[in-house]
């Protein structure tokens, strides 16, 4: 089913008190918040850098990009927005054109739609990210951006948190989505989703519903739908509010561990050509959340790839360490395999007993 231009989006709590006071002149509490948000995320941006707003057109890139139009200027910044059409929906071009022509209409210059082809590989939300992630990192280097906004709000990452769990995933994945990495910013990581909804009815933007997002064969469709509401009534209210709060808790830790876990490599690891090499003498005694990491990142540097490496993987490699009883390699993601030998755990696409 083709998706459709939501103007009749829920307020999300806006009351009719506050769409008086907006009338009144003053400014909407759901604006001033989205505002606030960006603000705090680019201040300390030097002037005559350029973000570009990844715009899907929903309620949430719509909230951004018009809050970044807004804050962009004030602090001597460029922004402009990118649409990834996905070629996923019937009429996906026109979805994606209307999109841009919204982006332009609250002021962000340079505009511009980039056409993906979504692959296979990773499954379609995987392959989906995949595409329209290249996209966004290819718009960047065209327009010579520093940083690319995305739309993830508050909501996002509980539904991010609650996947992982589901996974059985460690601290780093129950750590959900930075606020900052790399190119990337995620201004609306403490705003909820209700926020930017009544934003775009006070702005008066006509936000697109990608109808995926009802779609229930997609997992995080249930956990938003069917899981987080049952969390709610359960435990009552404030669940989202908690999980993203704690996904923040998770990142500091899972930083510091991460950064104790690379000093640790830098000795214990070594590249040749076409192997990695960890020094099971140097890693034997330490901490299991600290060995885990760095056989874990030995692994990718073979060629292992971070979406397929799991930790039911990192334990088999470890046991070669903690449990050694002369077992064969172990078979990783990529072709890659892990074997002890000679007092190092070599890494690579040929290693054999």
């Amino acid at each position: 089913m083709p998706g459709s231009v939501d103007s009749t989006a829920e307020a999300g709590g806006s009351t009719a008190e506050e769409l008086v006071a907006e009338r009144r002149g003053r400014l909407h509490p759901a604006i001033a918040r989205t505002r606030e948000a960006v603000r705090s995320a680019l201040s300390d941006l030097p002037a005559g850098t350029t973000a570009l707003v990844a715009c899907s057109g929903g309620t949430d890139s719509l909230a951004l990009a018009a809050a970044t139009a807004f804050e962009a200027p004030k602090l001597g910044l460029r922004a402009g927005a990118v649409v990834v059409d996905h070629g996923l929906q019937p009429d996906s071009a026109r979805t994606a054109e209307i999109a841009a022509e919204q982006c332009r209409g609250v002021g962000l210059d340079p505009v511009q739609v980039r056409a993906v082809e979504v692959g296979r590989e990773g499954g379609p939300e995987g392959a989906a990210r995949t595409a329209r992630y290249d996209a966004l990192r290819a718009a960047a280097d065209e327009f010579a951006a520093d940083v690319v906004l995305l739309a993830h709000t508050r909501d996002d990452q509980a539904e991010t948190v609650l996947l992982g769990l589901g996974r059985g995933s460690g601290a780093r994945s129950l750590a959900g989505m930075a606020a900052v990495a790399g190119l990337l910013r995620r201004p609306f990581l403490e705003v909820p989703r209700a926020t930017t909804a009544a934003a775009c009815i006070a702005a008066g933007l006509r936000p697109w519903h990608d109808p995926h997002n009802d779609d229930p064969t997609y997992t995080r469709v249930r956990v938003r739908h069917e899981v987080l509401p049952v969390l709610e009534e359960a435990l009552g209210p404030g669940v989202v509010e908690a999980l993203a709060r704690t996904a923040g808790l998770l990142r500091a830790d899972a930083d510091a561990l991460d950064m104790l876990a690379a000093d640790l490599a830098e000795t214990a690891v070594r590249r040749t050509d076409g192997e990695v090499l960890c020094d099971v003498g140097m890693v034997a005694d330490e901490p299991a959340a600290l060995r885990t990491r760095v056989l874990r990142q030995a692994a990718l540097e073979a060629g292992s790839r971070a979406t397929d490496l799991n930790a039911g993987h990192v334990a088999a490699v470890d046991a070669l360490i903690t449990d050694w009883r002369g077992q064969r390699w172990i078979d990783l993601p990529q072709g890659i395999r892990a074997i002890r030998r000679g007092g190092f755990i070599i890494f690579g696409p040929d290693v054999t007993g």
